[in-house]
């Protein structure tokens, strides 16, 4: 029977073995048996980012590291099966199957690869399909788009007793990732799988912000009710999907969840002070620079404007052959905090306008402390409605009761219906701000890390 009282979840994400529990607990990392600097830890960087004088002088170390150091000793004993990507790497910078499957400690049976598949060589909407891995001789099934029906069969196939999830989020809800996440905690319910979490630095930071996902416009792109900028990394969203979502969707939570946690991390630290190396979560996110504009530029996929697919700088170039040198001026001249606008010219090859020039501008965060991606988004979204009559909103034939795709990257149509009628920036945020201090406070009780702003 499961057992509601706050301290009784939080024993049982952390499990009844002392060894585990070394292991899983951030505050235990100073005092376990191997040290920091045997797992390739470095100091984090003071340059390169404005705050990063404010962090840590602390190591970050990803949760695989951490197992890895520790011999996989957290996943011996079951038949394994890991959900991951290129990002699922050691600060050796290989991948962790490969290093699970060739240090023979780890009974690894399965690979199941979410969208960009395994190796990440499919682009945007794209998968892999199902293959037997040329390096390991493991079988990667497709997992991208499938439903939990479907990833329970995937699950009991292979005979998997723990899943383990390890993928680089960017810390956005219509980040496919999460929902993968989501999908295999609700078959690892059906299945009785214990579910381990190698988590990592969530890139943008720990703040929540944005407007919430409304259950009427849930999609692939925001399943469940969360914030647009969750502020959460993985480890922490699977406690609250553990203890906010499953009961009522699966029946029941998670026989066993376990984090292993982030060293070094706290939620004021944005990627590039880390330390890491940034491996490309998708095709269309190629530095920590993109992650940091991505919750809030992401947004122009719900418009005519080219989110800057096709270019070198995705999210980062948002223009369209309408636009002139009026948009950045005006977005200059719009006061906004931690960034800065270019005006710039593009000529997409491929997706929105390729083949066309494009006018429009370069979205710079000069400064990640006092950025607000999503705010960012809505003051250049209010400006292009104002500035170009030709300025309009997607719309998808494939959904015809609820054809705006900016009505699912947002979490309701209110955004659009704001702007259409002409409310200013400010307007349009305050709508979403008791939802998200709602939400705010909701997650506490299950995020891991601290700092300023938590």
């Amino acid at each position: 029977m499961r057992n509601d009282h706050p301290e009784a979840r939080a024993a049982a994400t952390r499990g009844p073995r002392l060894d585990r529990r070394q292991l899983l607990t951030g505050a235990a990392l100073g005092a376990a048996s191997v040290p920091l600097a045997a797992l390739g830890a470095q100091a984090l960087p003071r340059g390169g980012v404005p705050t990063a004088a404010d962090y840590p002088a602390r190591p970050v170390v990803p949760g695989a590291d951490r197992a890895h150091a520790a011999g996989w000793a957290e996943l011996r004993g079951d038949r394994v099966g890991v959900i991951t990507n290129p990002t699922g790497v050691l600060r050796n910078l290989r991948n962790v199957v490969d290093e699970m499957h060739e240090s023979g400690a780890v009974d690894l049976v399965a690979v199941f690869g979410p969208e960009h598949g395994f190796r990440g060589t499919a682009q945007a909407g794209g998968s892999e399909g199902t293959f037997v891995d040329e390096r390991t001789g493991l079988t990667v099934y497709d997992a991208y788009g499938a439903g939990v029906a479907k990833t329970t069969e995937l699950f009991r196939a292979a005979e998997v007793e723990t899943v383990v999830f390890d993928i680089q989020d960017v810390g956005a809800r219509f980040y496919t990732y999460i929902w993968t996440m989501w999908t295999a905690m609700q078959a690892a319910v059906a299945t009785g799988a214990r579910f381990v979490v190698l988590d990592r630095p969530n890139p943008v930071g720990g703040t929540a912000r944005g407007p919430m996902m409304t259950s009427g416009y849930t999609s692939g792109v925001g399943a469940k009710e969360i914030v647009q900028a969750h502020g959460m990394t993985v480890g922490e969203l699977a406690r609250f999907f553990d203890g906010e979502f499953l009961p009522d969707v699966a029946g029941d939570r998670l026989s066993r969840l376990d984090v292993v946690e982030v060293g070094g991390w706290r939620r004021d630290v944005v990627f590039g002070a880390t330390g890491l190396d940034f491996v490309m979560p998708s095709p269309n996110m190629p530095t920590p620079d993109t992650a940091l504009a991505y919750p809030g530029t992401c947004m122009f996929e719900g418009t005519n404007l080219s989110e800057g697919r096709g270019t070198t700088r995705p999210f980062e170039l948002i223009g369209a052959p309408y636009v002139d040198h009026r948009w950045a001026a005006a977005l200059g001249d719009a006061g906004l905090p931690g960034v800065i606008f270019r005006e710039a010219y593009f000529n997409p090859t491929f997706s929105k306008h390729a083949g066309t020039a494009c006018a429009g501008v370069q979205v710079t965060v000069d400064d990640p402390a006092r950025f607000d991606p999503v705010r960012t988004g809505v003051a250049m979204l209010v400006t292009a409605a104002s500035l170009y009559p030709e300025f309009a909103w997607r719309q998808d034939a494939w959904d015809p009761q609820r054809p705006f795709w900016i009505d699912k990257l947002t979490g309701s149509p209110r955004l659009r219906q704001q702007i259409d009628a002409g409310a200013g920036t400010d307007d349009v945020v305050a709508a979403w701000q008791d939802e998200l201090a709602a939400f705010d406070r909701r997650r506490q009780q299950y995020l891991i890390y601290r700092g300023p702003r938590a």
